[in-house]
């Protein structure tokens, strides 16, 4: 699929953005671009990979022409850029606002002025049931991605949903695992709280599943496993071999969730079982040509994807974080 073919990234120079590129590179592209906002971890990441397929362009996707003048020639999008954190979307809503939703709306319309190929958006858990700044605006974006298919241009546009990568900046194991060694204590928000889950090489190998896959409008929700954060806290304190680390509870921050879910009540009314690693959601939007090359798929059959349910046990939790690499 990405055979010489030139492809941009937007927020390149994140976790996500490096496990990508990884991913990417032996699958012979034309070039590569990376767009962000970083200067010193595009330099740093220049150095890194060492690769003359590898363009690096200091931008913000919230600057349109910026960002239109990046994709001329470019064949395939990946959006990854976004402010993510929950705390800092909630305190700070129009910065969230500015490059979460009218970011979107400028790589969606400069992908078009550029006849790209195919756009695959990054969501998020958050984006079901938002009960957060930061996941209302993915929701949006979703809504936008979907709705760009509608808009007469040769450009296609997927979404890729799922919940927590391990591995990514901010990752709860990254945090974890420093509390455990610098404090002798693990601060968890709340007992039971639950979240999905997943390795970020495998995460990246899903993404060009979808992208390979998508035909543009649909939501890929990888079906991620899912995991008690106080059990995850005890792998990582039995691991670190460290005695007498307590865990204490810290209580819900505001707009956090108890349990996350990658399916809502309502979506599930047009969701299909694509396979064991993906569910695909329908939009609602009329879209002929979309359901009926999903009309050979199972409709789901529960009302919603919760990540309280089927948890997995310390055992496989420990074998997750061998694959990552952290333990």
């Amino acid at each position: 699929m990405f055979n010489k073919q030139r492809i941009l990234v937007t927020g390149g120079t994140g976790s996500w953005g490096h496990e990508l590129i990884r991913q990417l590179l032996p699958q012979n592209p034309k070039e590569v671009i990376i767009f962000s906002r970083s200067e010193s971890a595009q330099v740093a990441m220049s150095r890194e990979f060492e690769d003359s397929r590898l363009s690096f362009v200091i931008g913000d996707i919230r600057d349109k022409d910026a960002l239109t003048a990046a994709c001329r020639g470019v064949d395939y999008v990946f959006h990854l850029a976004a402010l993510k954190h929950v705390p800092v979307c909630e305190d700070q809503p129009y910065e969230a606002l500015k490059t979460n939703v009218v970011g979107t709306q400028n790589v969606i319309e400069a992908s078009i002025v550029s006849n790209v190929k195919k756009v695959i958006y990054i969501s998020t858990d958050k984006a079901a049931n938002p009960s957060n700044f930061y996941g209302m605006t993915k929701a949006i974006g979703e809504k936008l991605i979907v709705y760009a298919n509608l808009l007469g241009s040769n450009t296609r546009f997927v979404t890729l949903r799922g919940g927590n990568v391990l591995g990514t900046n901010g990752s709860v194991v990254h945090l974890f695992m420093k509390q455990i060694k610098d404090k002798g204590q693990v601060r968890i928000t709340d007992m039971q709280m639950t979240r999905f889950f997943l390795t970020l090489r495998d995460a990246i190998t899903l993404l060009f599943k979808a992208s390979e896959l998508s035909i543009g409008g649909e939501i890929f929700v990888m079906t991620m496993p899912t995991c008690r954060i106080v059990d995850l806290a005890e792998v990582l304190i039995e691991a670190s071999g460290k005695s007498g680390v307590s865990i204490v509870e810290a209580g819900i921050r505001p707009g956090e969730k108890i349990h996350e879910i990658l399916m809502s009540e309502f979506e599930s009314r047009t969701t299909v079982v694509y396979d064991e690693q993906y569910l695909v959601i329908l939009p609602t939007l009329d879209m002929p040509e979309l359901k009926e090359h999903y009309r050979r798929f199972a409709p789901v059959s529960f009302s919603s994807f919760c990540s309280d349910r089927q948890l997995i046990s310390k055992d496989e939790i420990r074998a997750i974080l061998q694959r990552g690499g952290f333990l």
